[in-house]
């Protein structure tokens, strides 16, 4: 027979009291508002399980910093230099020559990465892509004249990037005259830290093509954009960002002001050649483009973008982008371009 006194097995026999109760209903309801707020507590509150960046899942990795590929202008040198030639190589050097010249910027055994944009799958007719005439210009120009060691270009395309490289005819111009194409892969991106920025003070970063260089210029085309008003210099190193960009566009004039202080480039490079008037920033029809034999070269990427709406988009004063604005407070430049450049016929 069982033996009801046995000490062991006296919480078999005891009662559910009230007290007992109240506890461990405490405890669950804890334990449930716990979950409920690890599932639902906004990404950036503490010990949130929400990921809608994908950036919580990934590995963390530490952040690195873009070193300053800056390089003081000459004191009797414009900030902005503007060529005009029928003559592309001519506008080209033009330009440079405004600003003191290619040779004071770039030393010889430079390893040199050009960002030009290459983001859509489109023919260079069609204005939504760098030139690749002017490209390989300046390629040529960074090998015979400056004597670097090594150019790289590179850009993370919105859609694939072979087509894009392919299609836009930048590959066959970088290969035609001894440049190294980097293509983006899984591999490509680091965590980059941009201390100031609003958006992107730590975000996926197309690194691969950085590695051990010494210079970097910005080569973009001057295009109308649905979104920004316009897609110009400043614009041009959103292809270097990685991870779920596109919800960028949702505060775009404050992420361009964030690409203005993420990387501060040796040379920032307009062309004027082919402009998007329309449509943009993916075109579609030669008819929204209109052409100019200006090229424009600088150190100040804020002032060039300012000079370049006015005067290639040919829109008003009063309908400057904001992201304009939001990049001179951050410190990228100034917006004010007068007695600050060069025009050289």
């Amino acid at each position: 027979m069982e033996n009801k006194t046995d000490p062991d097995r006296k919480y078999l026999l005891e009662k559910p009291n009230r007290r007992t109760f109240i506890k461990k209903s405490t405890i669950g309801f804890g334990i449930g508002a716990i979950c409920s707020y690890l599932s639902f507590a906004p990404e950036n509150w503490y010990l949130s399980l929400k990921d809608p960046s994908g950036l919580r899942s990934l590995p963390k990795k530490e952040a690195f910093v873009l070193p300053d590929y800056r390089v003081k202008k000459p004191i009797d040198a414009a900030f902005v230099g503007i060529g005009h030639s029928i003559d592309v190589k001519k506008r080209l050097l033009k330009s440079l020559d405004a600003i003191g010249g290619l040779k004071h910027y770039i030393k010889p055994n430079d390893l040199v990465f050009i960002k030009p944009n290459v983001a859509f799958d489109r023919s260079p007719e069609l204005g939504a892509t760098t030139n690749p005439i002017i490209l390989g210009e300046l390629i040529k120009l960074l090998f015979e004249e400056a004597k670097v060691k090594e150019v790289r270009v590179g850009d993370n395309p919105i859609e694939s990037p072979a087509d894009c490289f392919l299609k836009s005819g930048i590959k066959m111009v970088v290969e035609q005259n001894g440049g190294r194409i980097v293509l983006p892969d899984s591999n490509s991106f680091r965590i980059l830290s941009t201390p100031g920025a609003d958006l992107i003070k730590e975000w996926s970063f197309f690194a691969r093509p950085f590695k051990n260089v010494t210079k970097v210029i910005g080569l973009a085309p001057v295009k109308d954009h649905n979104l920004s008003q316009a897609s110009m210099g400043l614009k041009n190193w959103y292809g270097l960002l990685g991870g779920p960009r596109n919800q960028f566009h949702q505060d775009i004039h404050t992420i361009i002001s964030d690409l203005a202080i993420m990387i501060k480039p040796t040379l920032s490079i307009i062309d004027g050649s082919r402009i998007l008037m329309r449509n943009g920033p993916t075109g579609g029809d030669p008819a929204y483009v209109e052409t100019s034999n200006i090229i424009i070269s600088g150190t100040d990427p804020v002032a060039m973008d300012t000079w370049a709406f006015l005067n290639l988009l040919k829109r008003k004063e009063q309908q400057l982008p904001l992201y304009l604005t939001k990049a001179q407070q951050k410190g990228a430049g100034k917006m004010d371009f007068n007695g600050r450049l060069k025009e050289v016929v």
